[in-house]
């Protein structure tokens, strides 16, 4: 069976960055004010972040770019974009993957952390729990935080019903910037990325376990894409301060502070 080597994993993440771009168009925007609000929020030079759905990873090597001192723990559930994040950043200080599933009681214990973390961070991922998971799963982070540590989600967050002309006003400025930039369409779509990944010899065995494991797309209209979905699952959890740090339209950079 071929093997990936780390220049065509590279590749293969830039494309998943140009295809998420697509869709996010303010996409690097919102990880540079994730990132001040890690450096800022957390007060340290190398502080212990979880990145929850970390994909291949791209989140956590921008951190480490800006905070080369930081641990930053990549969880997710999905191997080949693990694997892709192995073999993009072999020997990447500071950098780790965690191949555990963020529905399942328990996934904190295998981080094999030997202090709480300072910050937990994720993009464009916990939208894909279902309500309940997502509610178990912040309770199980508020564990593992320190006292006054922080959780930052970059996510499309909705407003409720009761907010039907805000909702669709939020959808329109993140469309209306998608067709500014990329007026000819997006460049690579969602479907299209895994169709061609799919295709990669050297990741057969990856697709045939991601497949076994039926991992899923399809999770637009979620429940766990509403606002209030999460704000009232933080506060569940005990998380105290719950706000919007930065935003464009729906596009927003979610914080919670762990309580003491």
């Amino acid at each position: 069976m071929p093997v990936l080597d780390r220049r065509a994993a590279l590749d293969w993440v830039a494309r998943w960055d140009i295809q998420q771009l697509g869709y996010l168009p303010d996409r690097e925007e919102r990880f540079t004010a994730l990132i001040d609000a890690v450096q800022e929020g957390t007060g340290m030079p190398g502080p212990l972040v979880l990145d929850l759905g970390c994909g291949p990873g791209s989140l956590g090597v921008r951190l480490l770019d800006r905070m080369p001192a930081a641990t930053v723990i990549g969880v997710d559930a999905d191997p080949l974009l693990l694997t892709l994040g192995r073999i993009a950043w072999p020997d990447r200080a500071g950098l780790r993957f965690a191949e555990l599933d963020l529905r399942s009681a328990g996934w904190s214990a295998a981080l094999g952390t030997d202090r709480k973390a300072d910050a937990a961070v994720s993009t464009t991922a916990l939208h894909w729990l279902p309500p309940p998971a997502l509610a178990a799963m912040y309770a199980e982070l508020g564990t593992v935080l320190r006292p006054g540590g922080l959780l930052l989600n970059g996510d499309h967050f909705r407003e409720d019903d009761t907010s039907p002309t805000l909702a669709r006003l939020g959808r329109a400025l993140i469309e209306l910037e998608e067709s500014r930039r990329f007026p000819g369409g997006h460049p690579e779509t969602w479907s299209g990325w895994w169709e061609a990944v799919a295709a990669e010899p050297a990741l057969a065995g990856e697709v045939a376990e991601r497949n076994s494991r039926m991992i899923d797309g399809e999770h637009h209209g979620s429940p766990s894409g509403r606002l209030s979905t999460h704000v009232n699952a933080l506060r569940a959890a005990g998380f105290t301060e719950i706000g919007t740090l930065w935003q464009r339209g729906e596009n927003r950079l979610l914080c919670a502070v762990m309580g003491g």
